[in-house]
């Protein structure tokens, strides 16, 4: 595994600045494994337990219902919510397979990705990233 330490390191100290951390990057570069090898692999060698990170990769058949944006947040919400008192990191693996959904609870409008992230953020025991290759999924469609 090549080390990405300067990577890391820029995760490491954007941890908990009340932003989206977005890792954006060719198909194959190394993204999940930076968040999902060596961030993990870090975050757990400063005691931060195995359950709280919440890690959805969305191109893993198990978790294709994750794709629907409202049923990821409302996951996400359902742990974090219930134990506030607790700090927790959320992983999104290639999130350019999120799809866009009608909210049949306020009146049909269309949620993206993009809405429930911002949603996310307002949780202040929540810290989120997130990796994608498409570059339609840029950070300026969310507020990073």
């Amino acid at each position: 595994m090549i080390k990405r330490d300067y990577y890391l390191n820029r995760l490491i100290h954007n941890m908990w600045n009340g932003e989206i951390k977005v890792i954006t990057g060719i198909r194959r570069c190394g993204k999940s494994v930076l968040l999902f090898d060596l961030f993990y692999e870090h975050l757990l060698s400063q005691g931060i337990k195995a359950e709280q990170i919440i890690r959805l990769e969305l191109d893993q058949r198990r978790n294709y219902k994750y794709r629907n944006p409202i049923t990821l947040c409302d996951y996400v919400d359902s742990i974090v919510s219930a134990r506030k008192d607790e700090k927790f990191y959320l992983f999104i693996d290639e999130v350019q397979f999120t799809i866009k959904v009608k909210d049949e609870e306020n009146a049909g409008i269309e949620v993206t990705i993009y809405d429930m992230l911002n949603e996310l953020k307002a949780y202040k025991n929540l810290d989120v990233y997130v990796t994608g290759s498409n570059s339609k999924m840029l950070s300026k469609d969310i507020a990073t």
